[in-house]
């Protein structure tokens, strides 16, 4: 099961390891639920995509954006600003969490398919590099915005290519029917840009594409650069100008499962350059700066939760067959992927070695909905029992950042772990922060 688990995770004597720390020792010292951060690892997987996209593009390559919504904080952001990338954000509170740490504010891009006239004003008035449009209205808030702090506003266009992207529906961006963006297909796009144009106060730098999330192909990516460069030339032989910039957004797949399939920075760019650059020559463009935005490949694998099992039951299916039922102490309130749109991991005990034998199993939550389930069916060992640790891998992305106070439960911590110390960047919430909402 190495390709789920991050760089510094190892197993001896059946006790899981981070950075030397075993599974019982970190629960021991920060409870359960808890997410636990391989601080190195995240550190090598955001270089890496900006070492492969410079090596890809040489001086065609834009940048590389982290996409703040897989996870954030203020800690995080701060690992991101010392490896060199840009902050992708999409809301006031991710740009609110960026200037919590002092991110450079020329690496941040807002995003979002419904940004505030607040949160559009924050971002101009602290000085963003860039706002990426995605509706008419927001032209107009942007253009405000500027003319208010005396600035002019590089931007980029969100567009849709009409791309089917083999993912979740949930999470499938690019086709036609859709929130985000302007259609290529039906003119909305052209529309947009002729608005923009109007504007002295907002530079138009180029268009933004996100196909979706979770992709294990590199085709889709391929397309989408072809149709983005197509519009590219289409805005050259109108005005007689070229766009310097495209955004070709992020979705790269990372392994849930044991088995499972990854799109790896050195695997997709180089493929993703070839597209662009034979795209760009068919029209006798020239190659502009490309930029990406990886999140869940950058955080997904670097991160576990570690539950403790609470309650064991078997119950006897119509089938006549036995399906074992592990509670652990989280569920849907710190990972609700599974109930959201189906998504799949895995587990192991992290505590100890369990020679017996596999048995068909479901891992759940303690919420008050059948529907809370972690995994839906897993082997594990017939002998797991209350107080075990269940290590589930890969849940960096998304875990944290879509957790809720479902029954009122706290939200876990998460940890970082780096060379064998451990220490708390975004604490566990407690009953005291419940109810200090109340008035």
């Amino acid at each position: 099961m190495s390709n789920v688990w991050s760089s510094q995770i190892s197993f001896q004597n059946g006790l899981l390891n981070l950075s030397g720390i075993a599974a019982p020792d970190l629960a021991r010292d920060f409870g359960t639920p808890t997410f636990f951060l391989d601080e190195s690892d995240f550190r090598s997987r955001a270089v890496s995509w900006k070492k492969a996209l410079d090596e890809s593009f040489g001086e065609n390559a834009g940048s590389v954006y982290y996409a703040g919504k897989a996870f954030l904080c203020v800690e995080v952001a701060r690992w991101v600003a010392q490896s060199g990338i840009g902050l992708d954000v999409c809301t006031g509170g991710e740009l609110a969490v960026a200037l919590a740490a002092d991110f450079p504010v020329q690496k941040i891009q807002v995003h979002g398919n419904n940004k505030s006239v607040e949160e559009i004003n924050r971002g101009i008035e602290v000085g963003v590099g860039t706002v990426v449009i995605d509706s008419l209205y927001e032209i107009e808030r942007v253009a405000a915005a500027a003319k208010k702090y005396g600035k002019s506003q590089a931007v980029l266009l969100r567009v849709t290519p009409g791309i089917e992207a083999n993912t979740h529906e949930s999470i499938a961006t690019a086709h036609e029917d859709v929130k985000f963006g302007f259609s290529i297909a039906s003119g909305a796009a052209w529309g947009a840009i002729q608005a923009l144009r109007v504007h002295p106060e907002i530079e138009l730098r180029g268009f933004h594409s996100h196909i979706g999330s979770q992709i294990l192909s590199t085709y889709a990516f391929g397309l989408a650069a072809d149709r983005l460069v197509t519009l590219l030339t289409k805005y050259r032989d109108a005005f007689g100008e070229e766009l310097p910039e495209l955004d070709l957004g992020g979705g790269y797949g990372i392994a849930y499962l044991p088995g499972d399939e990854e799109l790896t920075p050195i695997e997709v760019l180089p493929l993703l350059f070839d597209a662009v650059q034979q795209s760009c020559k068919k029209s006798n463009l020239k190659i502009p700066k490309v930029s990406i935005e990886p999140g869940r490949a950058i955080v997904g694998p670097t991160m576990f939760t570690l539950y403790e099992v609470g309650t064991v039951k078997d119950v006897v299916l119509e089938s006549g067959e036995v399906r074992k039922y592990i509670s652990v102490d989280g569920g849907m309130s710190d990972n609700i992927r599974p109930s959201l749109y189906g998504a799949e991991y895995t587990a192991v005990i992290a505590n100890r070695v369990s020679n017996s034998e596999l048995v068909l199993s479901r891992v759940v939550g303690k919420h008050c909905e059948t529907g809370d389930i972690v995994i839906r069916d897993i082997q594990l060992p017939a002998d797991i029992k209350p107080g075990d640790l269940l290590a589930v891998p890969a849940t960096g992305a998304y875990g944290r950042s879509m957790a809720s106070n479902y029954n009122h439960l706290p939200r876990p911590p998460v940890v970082a772990v780096f060379e064998g110390k451990a220490r708390v960047i975004l604490r566990r919430e407690s009953y005291d922060d419940l109810l200090n909402l109340d008035v």
